[in-house]
């Protein structure tokens, strides 16, 4: 089985590399050469355009940062165009509804297969092949690539037959990401008011009522005000609380607390914050107490 993946960033990196290490034949891009470097050490072979990436796959995987680098790759950049008929693509990126439901449309009338597979994890889970997969698509064409999902991932997730399901259910699990976080900076910044150390705050909600991933992860960066190097950007979260509204405005369900979470985000990007990691989006409320 040929392999080519696309999108050798943060979390894609990683994931390549755990596939060149159970034994896959990898052909890797990325739009800057330095990780096509790294990743050719390990033992892939390299392209310097996507559709050269792609020309003699039987497996696409694609975990790009946004629609308009999807968009860019996939179909102005010939990718799709490439792809030999029985292909399958394999997107693990974060994409709106629309651009989902698009994309299968696209792939069908192509004879290429279109799988969704958003994960869940960030990148030190990625490293360790534990992430969760997120997959909607064809269950056929699932059972096709599933032995590499087993090795990027503990737990393959099956939503649906739509591939945009995958991706509404993404987008769903990051709004409640956001809103953790957007919770926890709120509830800092009253503790702090009545002088309260917010480290033993933290340390007790994710020891007792919050003792869950995102809180003690996102929780520990507020506590200790790390928010550098970035694990997930804070511009991508904005990202992705977006495209959740636009997901419910699709399916007519209103999303109060999203639009109150996207103006925390916009202030914080007005603070260039945007290149910060996810977690300080807990400054906004600090900011808004004087705290800051």
């Amino acid at each position: 089985m040929k392999i080519a993946f696309l999108g050798l960033g943060t979390m894609g990196l990683p994931m390549a590399a755990n596939l060149i290490k159970a034994g896959y034949q990898v052909q890797g891009w990325n739009r800057s050469a330095g990780p096509r470097e790294k990743l050719a050490s390990l033992g892939a072979t390299t392209a310097e355009t996507a559709a050269e990436a792609v020309r003699d796959a039987d497996v696409v995987i694609s975990i790009l940062a946004d629609d308009n680098a999807t968009r860019s790759v996939v179909l102005e950049g010939n990718v799709l165009a490439t792809l030999k008929p029985g292909a399958i693509h394999l997107n693990m990126a974060t994409i709106s509804v629309d651009l989902a439901v698009e994309l299968a449309q696209l792939h069908r009338a192509r004879n290429i297969g279109y799988l969704a597979a958003p994960v869940l994890g960030r990148v030190n889970v990625a490293e360790a092949g534990q992430l969760n997969i997120l997959a909607a698509g064809d269950s056929a064409l699932l059972a096709k690539v599933q032995p590499l999902l087993d090795v990027l991932g503990q737990k393959t997730w099956y939503l649906g037959a739509r591939p945009e399901q995958a991706n509404a259910t993404k987008l769903a699990a990051n709004f409640m990401i956001a809103s953790a976080i957007g919770t926890m900076g709120e509830a800092v910044a009253l503790v702090q008011g009545h002088e309260v150390n917010k480290a033993d705050f933290i340390d007790l909600i994710t020891s007792t009522l919050f003792a869950a991933p995102v809180y003690k992860g996102y929780g520990q960066a507020i506590a200790s005000d790390t928010f550098e190097p970035a694990g997930f950007k804070l511009a991508l979260g904005l990202k992705d609380v977006r495209l959740a509204q636009d997901a419910g405005e699709r399916v007519n369900v209103p999303m109060a607390i999203a639009g109150t979470l996207r103006a925390a985000h916009v202030e914080s990007l007005a603070h260039d914050e945007g290149h910060l990691d996810w977690a300080a989006l807990a400054r906004t409320a600090a900011r808004r107490a004087g705290q800051l």
